[in-house]
Parts: structure tokens; C-alpha cells; sequence
């Protein structure tokens, strides 16, 4: 059910005033005479086609926005814009250095196959333009009398703009009108979200936008919640868009939410906004196009998480599968509040992969935790049981042991051993004391190995893994002066991640070689080749690849959540080509 907010808003928005926007000062701008047509692109030519423009039908429109500041470079984005699927293209006018709306919007609308959104942003609600209301609201009204689709007006103008119409314009005009609201600071409660739809329709919207800074994960139930209460109760169609990468999953999930649109730029760079991901992504990852309300939701919970390819590798799985689902990255800070927000508990939320720092205290939020998981003590897999409660898993132990067995094997070249006892009796030194160290340590005992040594910044922790694993703890300073010696080096920590970190290493060259050890294992997948990796090769060692720990424990998960058989296969060739690297079968 419902809140109340809702509809009492509706009710009472009548007796409250629109807000006032800012007093702006005039800025001159100038026009260029330049002949546009000349430079319209060929293919996007032979698409001009009739005024006005047909209003799009279809139930979430994967949206771009052209923020060239040439009209040429305009046309050509359209032309990208079209090339590249889009169902509606926004025309940020206000990003033009020279523009003269009499001649310029005819052109632009002219030389666009599918609906256009018209939008000149004012600086005080975040554009470019800082000139004059009267020309700005006079341009607007242009592009209504041009036919486009649609066209942008700020809630905070919509008295002025509404006034400002020629004669009958409207009344003629098929244009339908986007009256929008941003806030760049944070999510609104849901009451004051309510009150500003109310006011949005109040004004004569069409259709409503809100857009709003993101600073938790958990405000996009806020959103979300927007979303439904004006399907419920008034029927209007409505745009939500978070801000921000932890309102990212607005955008990637605004199809099953219920927006009207969300916007995707046409390359990594060109974001018109905070967190807004890429056309190619919305399409062709998260298969914005294919969601519906029934769609089912997966992802993975960390901090940071933008680097993450889980969403990548999980979701060409699920659509091998046939399967109506899509997963998801969330920026969760607390992750006690994250799995207390209904929302993300609902049985639309089937479970979540956890990743760094949450493993070990997503241990405290389950109902059920798997016996492995239990001793090891940390969780990398969440699976939603009936009633929105979560069982626990650890799959990173057996994918990280797998891993560092077959190249243990692999080392050992031509002789013949079985990989399921060639850890027995070694010495295995884990660097770092977290969830996946957890998992390593415990799984290397699992396997018998001789000895268990974890070096950790925190040397208390890494001695309280050692007492709880049965291995022994050192201090960071006596792994790096190769003082310590052993069979097999696993680092779990993030040290030598992309980007951040890419030049670090957890263990020096020199080390590496006074140590002696065999095999040497780095959790971190991106880049492919660590430092830690490279200088290990060059040390003679054999490399175990986090790749391979990556993928192996991922695929378990897919089948934790969907009880399907994970695509090993293209999961592997889907990170690698992410990371822009040619995908070779392994043997």
C-alpha cells in the first residue's frame, strides 16, 4: 500500500503558492550566420521528415541529451544519438555558444527521426544559460511552434513560461510539456517529493521530472516510492532520476521503477548529469529496453563499487539464461540500513553479491548462514529467503583455493598430481585480514595446508584471523624484507586495483624472490596483470590470476540465485572485452 503523502499532497497543492525562482541578470548573447544545413550529416539527411514531431509511445524511453556547443558538432551528435538506439534526444540549446532560435531549433528538430525533448537550462537550476527570462521562455515556445515532442521547463519558471505563450500556441500545439525539479544537494523526504509533483501538475505539466542528488543508496526508495505513488493515484506519467553514483540504480532500473525516461550519454565523458551511465550500458548491459515491473534484481553491495564488473559478467549470464532479471552495482555506506530499507528487501530483490568492506558484517544480517560460511565467518553472497530475510554463502573461498590449485598443478609442469591434495603440507601466506582473506585462510585449511600465515596492516587482526583459522600471524615489514619464507603468496587486499592504485604493490620485487615461493595469487582483476603479478613472473613464479577467482566464484553465486548453470564462458569474455582485452578460451 501506499503512503497517504501522496494523494494528500495532490489534495492541498492548490491552496500553496509556486516557488519563485532567482532573479537572473541579462547576458548578451550572440548569433552566428553560418549556413547549418550545409553541414548537416548525410545519413541523419535523409532522415528529415515532417513537423511536428510524434510524441513517443513506448513505456520507458532510453534517452540522450546533445550538449555540443556548435551546432554542427549538434547534428552530429544527433546523428550518433539515432545511430546509437536512442528513442528520444534532448536538445540542450542551452549549451550552444551562438544560437539563434528562429532559424537553429527548425533545424535541429528537422534533422532528428524520433521525438525530441527541447531544453534550455538556466544556470540557477544548473544549465549554461545565463542570460534574460523573456528570450529563453520566447525560445521554448518556439520549439512548441516548431513541434517538437516535448519541451523542458523549470517548475520554478512555469508561471512566467505559461504566460509567456502566443495566442492559441498551445491549444494548436501537440507539444507536451515537462515541467522539472532539481536538487543538487540531496533526496527530498517523501512528503516534500510528493508536494512538488502535486505543484508540477498543479502548473499544467504533462509530464513531471524530478531529479535529485543521491547521497545514500537507501533515498532511492524515496524515488522509488515517488514513482509509485503517482501511478496509483493520479496516473501522470513522471520522470526520477537519482544523482550521483549511489542514485545510479535509478537510472539503471527506471524501467521496472516506472519512470518515463532516463537518460544515457553517448559516450563515457559526456554525462549531462552525475551518475548517469552510458546509452551503450542502459541497452545493452542492464537491457533497459526488456525490463518491466516483473523484473526480477540482483547486484552487488560495496564501497567503492564503480569498478566493479560483477553487473557485467552477471548480466550477460542472466540474459544466456533467458531469464527476466537484471543486476545491478550499489554504492552501499551502511549496510545494516541498506538491508533494513524495504525496498531493497522486497521480493523483487532476489539476493546480492557482497564485496569489500562488507563481508564480514553481513555475517550479522543473516537469518541462515551456510556451514562453511559460519566457520569462515564472512559472506561474499546473500540469497533473499521468503519473507525478505537473507541466508549467507562464501564462494570466494573455494573459486580463490581452485585457482591457486590449478596453478599450483600448472608449476609443477609435466609431473602428474592431483590438484585436490597439491596444497597439503605447503605454506600459504595471505596478505590482508578481510572477508576474502577470511575465506582463503580457511579454505587453505580445508585443503591441509602445512602452514597459515596472514600479514595484515592491522596486526591484531591479522592475529585474531590466525587464532580463528589456526594459523599464525606476522606484521606486514616481516613479508616485505622476504624474512618470511613459503610455498604459495595470495594477496586479498586492493592494493594494485585500477584506478587508484595501479603502481602499488602489497610485496616488493625483492621479496618475492628471497621468499622462494611458488606460486603467487592476486585477487585483484583489473587491471589483468598486477604488479604484484608482473614482478612475480619475473621472479619465476607461476601467476594465479584473480580473473579466475573472480569468474569461478561469481558463476557459483549465479546459481545461488537463479538455480541456473552460469555461462563461465562468456563471462569471462564479457569482463575482458569491458576491460578491452581479447578474450581466449582456456583449455
Amino acid at each position: 500500500a501506499q503512503s497517504p503523502t501522496f494523494l494528500l499532497s495532490i489534495q492541498a497543492i492548490k491552496m500553496s503558492a509556486l516557488p519563485v525562482r532567482p532573479m537572473i541578470p541579462p547576458v548578451n548573447r550572440s548569433t552566428s550566420g553560418k549556413n547549418i544545413l550545409a553541414s548537416l550529416p548525410r545519413r541523419v539527411a535523409t532522415a528529415i521528415r515532417a513537423s511536428p514531431q510524434t510524441p513517443y509511445s513506448g513505456s520507458c524511453a532510453l534517452t540522450t541529451s546533445v550538449i555540443a556547443c556548435t551546432m554542427s558538432e549538434a547534428l552530429g551528435e544527433i546523428n550518433q544519438a539515432v545511430e546509437s538506439g536512442a528513442d528520444i534526444v534532448e536538445l540542450r540549446i542551452d549549451f550552444l555558444r551562438s544560437f539563434n532560435a528562429a532559424r537553429d531549433i527548425r533545424v535541429l528538430l528537422d534533422a532528428c527521426p524520433v521525438p525530441c525533448i527541447v531544453t534550455y537550462r538556466p544556470a540557477w537550476e544548473g544549465g549554461q544559460y545565463e542570460g534574460e527570462e523573456e528570450p529563453r521562455l520566447a525560445a521554448l515556445w518556439t520549439a512548441v511552434e516548431c513541434g517538437a515532442a516535448y519541451i523542458d521547463c523549470e517548475l520554478l519558471a512555469a508561471g512566467e513560461f505559461f504566460a509567456a505563450a502566443p495566442e492559441g500556441t498551445r491549444e494548436r500545439s501537440a507539444t507536451q510539456i515537462i515541467l522539472s525539479s532539481h536538487n543538487y544537494e540531496n533526496v527530498p523526504s517523501e512528503e516534500e517529493l510528493a508536494k512538488i509533483h502535486a505543484q508540477c501538475v498543479a502548473a499544467g505539466a504533462d509530464i513531471v521530472k524530478i531529479a535529485a542528488m543521491v547521497n545514500d543508496v537507501t533515498h532511492v526508495a524515496r524515488l522509488e516510492s515517488l514513482l509509485a505513488g503517482a501511478k496509483c493515484f493520479s496516473g501522470q506519467d513522471t520522470i526520477v532520476l537519482g544523482m550521483g553514483e549511489a542514485g545510479q540504480v535509478s537510472r539503471l532500473l527506471a524501467a521496472k521503477f516506472g519512470s518515463f525516461l532516463t537518460f544515457g550519454a553517448l559516450r563515457s565523458g559526456a554525462e549531462s548529469a552525475p551518475g548517469q551511465p552510458t546509452l551503450a550500458q542502459l541497452r545493452d548491459i542492464y537491457r533497459l529496453p526488456k525490463q518491466s515491473t516483473k523484473t526480477k534484481v540482483m547486484g552487488v553491495i560495496g564501497n567503492p563499487i564503480s569498478q566493479s564488473k560483477s553487473p557485467v559478467l552477471h548480466n550477460i549470464s542472466l540474459e544466456a539464461a533467458g531469464l527476466d532479471a537484471c543486476y545491478v552495482p550499489l554504492l552501499v555506506n551502511d549496510i545494516g540500513e541498506f538491508l533494513s530499507t524495504p525496498l531493497f528487501t522486497s521480493d523483487s530483490f532476489m539476493g546480492f553479491s557482497v564485496t569489500i568492506p562488507h563481508k564480514e558484517l553481513a555475517v550479522m544480517w543473516c537469518e541462515e548462514l551456510d556451514p562453511v560460511a559460519k566457520k569462515i565467518g564472512a559472506v561474499n553472497t546473500l540469497v533473499r529467503l521468503p519473507g525478505g530475510n537473507f541466508k549467507g554463502y562464501n564462494t570466494d573461498y573455494s573459486a580463490a583455493i581452485t585457482t591457486i590449485e590449478r596453478a599450483y598443478a600448472a608449476h609443477l609442469s609435466g609431473n602428474t598430481c592431483d590438484t585436490e591434495t597439491v596444497l597439503r603440507g605447503k605454506t600459504i601466506i595471505v596478505v590482508g585480514a578481510g572477508g576474502a582473506a577470511r575465506g582463503l585462510a580457511f579454505g587453505a585449511a580445508f585443503k591441509g595446508a602445512g602452514r597459515i600465515i596472514i600479514a595484515n596492516r592491522s596486526f591484531e587482526r591479522a592475529q585474531a584471523l590466525a587464532l580463528a583459522c589456526g594459523g599464525e600471524a606476522v606484521t606486514l615489514d616481516d613479508i616485505r624484507s622476504g624474512a618470511v619464507k613459503g610455498d604459495v603468496l595470495a594477496n586479498t587486499t586492493s592494493l594494485g586495483m585500477y584506478p587508484d592504485s595501479v603502481d602499488i604493490t602489497p610485496v616488493p620485487k625483492e621479496a618475492l624472490q628471497a621468499a622462494g615461493f611458488k606460486v603467487v595469487f592476486d585477487a585483484v582483476y583489473n587491471p589483468l596483470e598486477t604488479r604484484l603479478l608482473r614482478e612475480a613472473k619475473e621472479c619465476g613464479c607461476t601467476q594465479a590470476s584473480g580473473l579466475d577467482m573472480f569468474v569461478g566464484q561469481a558463476a557459483q553465486q549465479f546459481e545461488l540465485f537463479t538455480g541456473k548453470k552460469a555461462a563461465e564462458a562468456l563471462m569471462r569474455k564479457a569482463v575482458l572485452e569491458d576491460m578491452g582485452l581479447e578474450y581466449a578460451v582456456k583449455l
